[in-house]
C-alpha cells in the first residue's frame, strides 16, 4: 500500500529504481531471501545509491526528518556543559569522536562552546560514511569556524585504533544500525527476510535465527522473564557490544554519550508492541512501507536502552546515568545557554530559540521520546545526569 503524501520526482523514482534492481539480484543470488538487517544495510549505505551515500538533502525543512543540532544551537551548546567537566578531567591530548556528523551543525556549535568553557579536546574526528556529508560538513566548518577551532577537525574511515583519551558522541546513530528483525512462530525463533513476490516486490519472509540471534532472543525473554508469544516480532541488536568496542576502540579514559528515541528493555518489548519499532521518514512524514522507495526514505528503528547499558558494561564502562532528553538538558545549563544566545540575537532569533526550546524538552516534542545515556571509564560523567536520573528503570 502506498503512503499518503506526494510521490518522488522523475530522477528520484530511477535512482530507487537502479538501488531496486541491485536488491532484486542479490535476492536472486543469495537464494530468493535477504535478512532484513542486509536489506536495511542495503538500502541506507549502498555507496552512491544508498539513502546516507547518495547526495539528497536529509536534514531540515527540505529534508525527512530534523535533528536536534539542525534546529539550532542550544542542543549542542548544553551538551558541550555537560562534556566541558570530562575533558578538564583528562590529563593528556583528549579527543572528541561524533559518530555521524549529519550537517556539521552540532560539531560547529559544540566547538564553540567548549572553547568558551577552556575545554576544547586537541583533536575532534568526525566517523562519516557518507561522502556527501562529509563534504558538506568540511564546508559548513570552513566557513563557519574560526581557523583556530576548524584546524583541530578531521575526518575518518573507520575509529581510532590507538590507546586514546576523550568522547564518543553520537545523535540518532544507534537508530539507523541496520537491525535484525526475529519472529516468533510455534516457540521457535526465526529471523525476518526480504522475498520478492511474483511482481517482484519486496515482501516479508522468514527463516530460522542463527545461534546468535537465537541466544539473544532468548536473554530477552530471560530477561523480562515471560516468553514472546507466537507471532511476536520486533528488533534486536546482537551485534551491539561488539559495534560499540569497535567504535571506543582504545579509548582508556573517557565518556560515551549516545542521544536517541527508544526505551528502556521493558517497554520496548511490551505484550502490545507485537510488530516492533520499525518505520521509514520521507519528507517529514513516518510510515511503516519500509520496503517502499529504496535509497529514498530513511529506515529506523527504536534504541534498547538497557541494550546499551550492557553493551557498554560488557565493553568495561561504567553507567554513568540515563534519563530523558529533557532532564538531560535541562541539568546542563539549557537556561544559561538560552540567555547566552538572547544575547547575541534579535527579537526575531529570539522567538526560534523558544521554538528550539519547546522541541527540545517538550513531551510533545523531543524531550521524552529522546533518551540520553551516559558510559565513563576513569572520569567521573555521573554529575551530568543527576537531574531526573532512570537508571533504575533499565
Amino acid at each position: 500500500m502506498q503512503p499518503n503524501f506526494p510521490l518522488p520526482d522523475a530522477d528520484a523514482l530511477a535512482h530507487s529504481a537502479q538501488l531496486a534492481a541491485g536488491l532484486r539480484d542479490e535476492i536472486t543470488r543469495q537464494g530468493g531471501a535477504i535478512p532484513f538487517s542486509r536489506f536495511m544495510e542495503l538500502c541506507l549505505y549502498t555507496p552512491g545509491w544508498g539513502y546516507y551515500s547518495a547526495g539528497a538533502s536529509k536534514f531540515g525543512a527540505s529534508g525527512d526528518f530534523t535533528t536536534a543540532p539542525e534546529m539550532g544551537s542550544l542542543f549542542a551548546s548544553t551538551v558541550a556543559n555537560a562534556l566541558a567537566p570530562v575533558f578538564q578531567q583528562l590529563q593528556g591530548p583528549a579527543r572528541l569522536l561524533e559518530l555521524g556528523g549529519g550537517s556539521g551543525a552540532f560539531a560547529e556549535a559544540v566547538l564553540l562552546r567548549l572553547a568558551e568553557l577552556q575545554a576544547l579536546p586537541a583533536r575532534y574526528a568526525i566517523l562519516e560514511p557518507s561522502a556527501d556529508l562529509r563534504e558538506r560538513q568540511q564546508q559548513r566548518l570552513r566557513q563557519n569556524l574560526p581557523e583556530a577551532l576548524a584546524s583541530r577537525v578531521e575526518w575518518l574511515d573507520r575509529p581510532f585504533d590507538d590507546d586514546w583519551e576523550g568522547v564518543v558522541f553520537a545523535n540518532e546513530v544507534i537508530d539507523a544500525l541496520p537491525t535484525p528483525r526475529f519472529l516468533i512462530k510455534d516457540g521457535e525463533v526465526y529471523e525476518e527476510t526480504v522475498e520478492l513476490d511474483a511482481q517482484g516486490g519486496f515482501v516479508r519472509g522468514a527463516q530460522p535465527a542463527d545461534m546468535l540471534l537465537h541466544q539473544a532472543v532468548r536473554h530477552l525473554e530471560r530477561y523480562l522473564k515471560r516468553p514472546f508469544a507466537d507471532g511476536y516480532r520486533s528488533e534486536l541488536l546482537p551485534q551491539l557490544p561488539y559495534w560499540l568496542q569497535a567504535v571506543a576502540g582504545g579509548l582508556q579514559r573517557g565518556a560515551l554519550l549516545f542521544v536517541d528515541y527508544g526505551y528502556n528493555r521493558a517497554e520496548f518489548y511490551q505484550p502490545e508492541r507485537d510488530d516492533g519499532t520499525l518505520r521509514a521518514f520521507y519528507r517529514h512524514h513516518v510510515h511503516n512501507e519500509v520496503h517502499l522507495w529504496p535509497g529514498l526514505q530513511d529506515i529506523t528503528a527504536s534504541v534498547d536502552f538497557t541494550a546499551m547499558a550492557e553493551a557498554g558494561l560488557h565493553a568495561g564502562f561504567d553507567l554513568a546515568g540515563y534519563c530523558s532528553q529533557a532532564s538531560f538538558l535541562l541539568g546542563n545549563g539549557l537556561d544559561q545557554c538560552l540567555a547566552l544566545a538572547d544575547e547575541r540575537t534579535d527579537d526575531v532569533g529570539r522567538v526560534q530559540l523558544r521554538d528550539q526550546l519547546k522541541k527540545l524538552t517538550l513531551p510533545s516534542g523531543m524531550g521524552e521520546r529522546f533518551q540520553v545515556i551516559g558510559l565513563q571509564r576513569e572520569v567521573d560523567f555521573e554529575p551530568a545526569f543527576e537531574l531526573g536520573d532512570l537508571s533504575w528503570r533499565l
